[in-house]
């Protein structure tokens, strides 16, 4: 699988105006072994998004986890999205540590792309995860999130 990172940021930056409006930036969007692929994505320290003790707010680390598995889902499948649009179906996420200064958000699929792209084309609806780590920059991790996704045929 070759993957385009700088397409693949461009992509979710354009369908996904809130995360520029955060300054969400991409720093790598890979292929893993058997399939999978991870997405790194990092939340700037700003005063904008601080929250009432002066680190990013709930709201803003949820959004740079949610960029993070939109982007492996726009890696993994966006060769599928002229016949399936991809919903995040839910989410979870766990605030474990205090978060403080630039924020990254490692995303990785939850389920191998092939099997997903099987039930598709057999005509199911599927659900797979996409788990995430939200981490300092330092690599303390703070927070983890499981979304949810579908492809829901067109």
């Amino acid at each position: 699988m070759t993957i385009d990172s700088r397409q693949v940021a461009a992509g979710i930056l354009e369908a996904v105006p809130f995360a520029r409006t955060l300054g969400i930036e991409f720093v790598e969007v890979a292929p893993e072994a058997k399939g999978g692929v991870r997405a790194v994505v990092r939340l700037p320290d700003s005063p904008a998004t601080h929250n009432h003790i002066g680190g990013p707010h709930a709201g803003a680390m949820f959004t740079l986890g949610e960029t993070a598995s939109g982007a492996v889902v726009l890696a993994a499948f966006g060769q599928l999205f002229d016949r399936a649009v991809p919903l995040a179906v839910r989410a979870d996420i766990a605030y474990r540590k205090l978060a403080m200064g630039p924020m990254l958000a490692t995303a990785r699929l939850g389920r191998p792309a092939l099997e997903v792209i099987e039930e598709l084309e057999s005509g199911q609806r599927p659900e797979f995860p996409v788990e995430v780590e939200i981490a300092t920059e330092e690599g303390k991790p703070t927070s983890a999130m499981t979304v949810i996704w579908t492809l829901r045929p067109n």
